[in-house]
């Protein structure tokens, strides 16, 4: 854990703009196109952003981790930002992403989800190494992330040269897989953990934000581990600004919440700007994604 302390030090800030969950009749803020999602995030970067955690979505607006659509996301960012692409390999709630197995149970597809390694473009790749079970709807639905799967993107993505965001609900993600795959050298140091918190509502396993719940997910962080917070819903706000006083990284967006304050729709720009207020108020600074690519260990962007 790095202490934290007054001075320049630079923080990354991830924005999440559309997940694999919200729809735009939850909020019409949401982008969902790949134009609308490339224009925000371009916004987002200006903003402040360093690092954009992207989800694909249909033409109907539903889930997809279709890697022409990822292509066509990340190209359309690239042309007008140099901010870091991580593509999901967690998909989504619906649309291509889910099929019902003989038993009944539904399950988001793992033949799905991994076509968002194979997106053109992608610098980092979301890795979930764990298996839980996500309530949508009337739905529940199965994450499978058996070892051996999580083995296989974790090989997969050393393979591609693509840096894994290792994401994480619990203390027991961090401890297990997650620990045990960079422990066999499936990823060089630094190593970047995304711990979700407040997603305990909605996936079976994940853990609720609360202040000691975050200090103990951080005391068992693998050495060498630089890690980010994403909070969901209204833990947002206070999980971040924890996360910075701890010394680490944040993520906002619509994909985490909807919601600037209760009663008012966000928007993705909105919810950046309010972070780098924060952060500067703290006497920190945002990282650009040069300085983002390399306090991750990513290689420096060729430009043509």
């Amino acid at each position: 854990m790095t202490p934290f302390r007054f001075g320049p030090r630079k923080v990354i800030v991830t924005v999440a703009p559309t997940g694999g969950m919200a729809t735009k009749d939850q909020s019409p803020h949401l982008p969902v196109t790949p134009q609308e999602i490339a224009d925000d995030v371009v916004r987002c970067a200006e903003a402040g952003a360093s690092v954009v955690a992207v989800h694909a979505r249909r033409p109907d607006g539903l889930a997809t981790c279709d890697p022409e659509t990822y292509g066509e996301i990340n190209s359309l960012i690239r042309r007008r930002s140099d901010i870091v692409i991580n593509n999901s390999t967690g998909g989504g709630v619906h649309g291509d992403m889910i099929h019902q197995l003989d038993n009944g149970l539904w399950e988001i597809d793992f033949e799905q989800r991994i076509k968002g390694l194979e997106g053109a473009g992608a610098e980092m790749c979301t890795l979930d190494a764990h298996t839980v079970c996500a309530a949508f709807g009337d739905k529940e639905l199965l994450v499978t992330t058996t070892p051996s799967r999580s083995r296989w993107l974790a090989e997969e993505t050393r393979r591609r040269g693509i840096k894994p965001e290792w994401e994480v609900f619990s203390l027991a993600h961090i401890l297990q897989d997650v620990s045990l795959l960079i422990d066999d050298g499936l990823d060089d140091p630094p190593f970047f953990v995304n711990m979700v918190l407040g997603a305990d509502r909605g996936f079976q396993g994940a853990l609720p934000y609360t202040p000691r719940i975050l200090q103990m997910m951080v005391e068992h962080l693998p050495d060498g581990a630089i890690f980010n917070v994403s909070g969901i819903g209204p833990t947002q706000l206070p999980a971040t600004t924890h996360a910075l006083l701890l010394g680490g990284h944040v993520r906002v967006g619509l994909e985490d919440n909807l919601h600037y304050e209760r009663g008012t729709l966000a928007t993705n720009v909105q919810l950046v700007e309010r972070m780098v207020r924060i952060i500067r108020d703290l006497g920190m600074e945002p990282a650009t994604p040069a300085e983002a690519r390399q306090m991750m260990g990513l290689p420096a962007l060729v430009t043509s």
